[in-house]
């Protein structure tokens, strides 16, 4: 029975009071008749939306009483419209254009983004689940974390199911089990490598990761398979880490460049190293490409601005990045998603030839 008052202000109070304690963002979807996502995208200003469609939800959001304090409880039921996305560096251009992706994918899906960057150290599942809760996260996206983080979280059976997808290369045999998004690296390296052999190079160095990492393995394996395949054994002393930073590849290089005989080509595992290594190569007075070829991976904003230009693999960044959010909605949705499609989804490479790589100097 309705309760009475003046002009019957005391009922609509109590109504709207009620309306306030129960509705959740699928009351406003259902009032609106719209999608939870379109509801997320209006409240946080996100994605595109047609004027009747925000009018729709602005008009539910008011007739329930609805506000954003409201998510809170759309969280301990299980749906926040948040993702955890974990890179290694954020400085990174390789992630930077990933993220370009990520943004573009998750705005246009109403999801909201919370980034950490592990800063190449371990992030472990303690701190994961951390951050899943303190910043209500629905599932995470992994670029190139380390390896005891995976073991951790996987090793737990007290932890809830998190729904996971890695972006690129999965660093840990453990993370092989879940959906991926990522080009076969052992391919592009391999047609990079051949790149160098055609060119009639045959101590072709490579500059790795940082030591033991899976981040680059794939890609060592590739050039491994391109020089056997050409009847040539790979040297221990042409095979260095990098640490996948500028100044790490140029150490890396100087004692390549201190070998004897001399490489007459560098394949560097991702373009920041060849960077890297170019510098090392100009400081030793040495010409590219005249005197040293040099290759690099990725293809970031750099390589075609590089002097010579840089010779690279391309990958498809901003598609890896909106691939990976379009998985992990799945997931999210569909939780048997990944149960029924754990496969890594290959996307195209190209490789790019610029003016760092040329025929084998003269005598060597």
């Amino acid at each position: 029975m309705a309760l009475k008052g003046p002009n019957g202000e005391k009922t609509r109070k109590r109504t709207r009071s009620r309306a306030s304690s129960a509705a959740s963002i699928r009351d406003v979807a259902r009032v609106a008749g719209v999608s939870t996502a379109s509801v997320s995208r209006c409240i946080n200003n996100s994605g595109t939306l047609s004027d009747g469609t925000r009018e729709r939800v602005l008009a539910a959001i008011d007739e329930l009483n609805y506000t954003p304090n409201s998510l809170a409880r759309d969280f301990r039921r299980g749906r926040t419209f948040m993702l955890l996305v974990v890179l290694p560096s954020v400085g990174d251009p390789f992630f930077t254009d990933v993220m370009r992706g990520v943004h573009a994918e998750a705005g246009r899906r109403g999801y909201g983004i919370v980034i950490s960057d592990t800063q190449h150290n371990s992030l472990s599942a303690n701190e994961v689940e951390t951050l899943l809760i303190s910043r209500q996260a629905d599932g995470i996206i992994l670029f190139g974390t380390a390896s005891p983080f995976a073991t951790e979280i996987l090793s737990s059976r007290r932890r809830r199911a998190i729904p996971i997808v890695i972006g690129c290369e999965a660093i840990a045999p453990e993370l092989k089990r879940y959906p991926s998004v990522q080009i076969d690296n052992v391919l592009a390296a391999r047609q990079a490598t051949e790149h160098l052999i055609d060119l009639g190079h045959r101590r072709i160095a490579f500059v790795a990761g940082v030591g033991g990492s899976m981040l680059t393995a794939d890609r060592e394996r590739g050039y491994r398979a391109a020089l056997e395949a050409a009847g040539k054994r790979v040297s221990a002393a042409t095979v260095v880490a990098g640490d996948l930073s500028v100044a790490g590849a140029a150490a890396a290089a100087k004692r390549l460049l201190a070998v004897d005989p001399r490489p007459t080509a560098i394949f560097c595992a991702n373009d920041e190293m060849a960077i890297g290594a170019a510098s090392a190569i100009a400081e030793q007075g040495l010409r590219i490409p005249e005197d040293m070829s040099l290759v690099g991976f990725d293809d970031t904003r750099y390589a075609a601005v590089m002097q010579p230009p840089l010779t690279t693999i391309r990958q498809p960044a901003e598609r890896i990045g909106m691939r990976s959010v379009q998985r992990i909605c799945k997931l999210i949705e569909e939780p048997s998603a990944l149960r029924d499609n754990p496969e890594p989804e290959i996307v195209a490479h190209e490789l790019i030839v610029r003016a760092s790589t040329g025929p084998v100097p003269n005598g060597r």
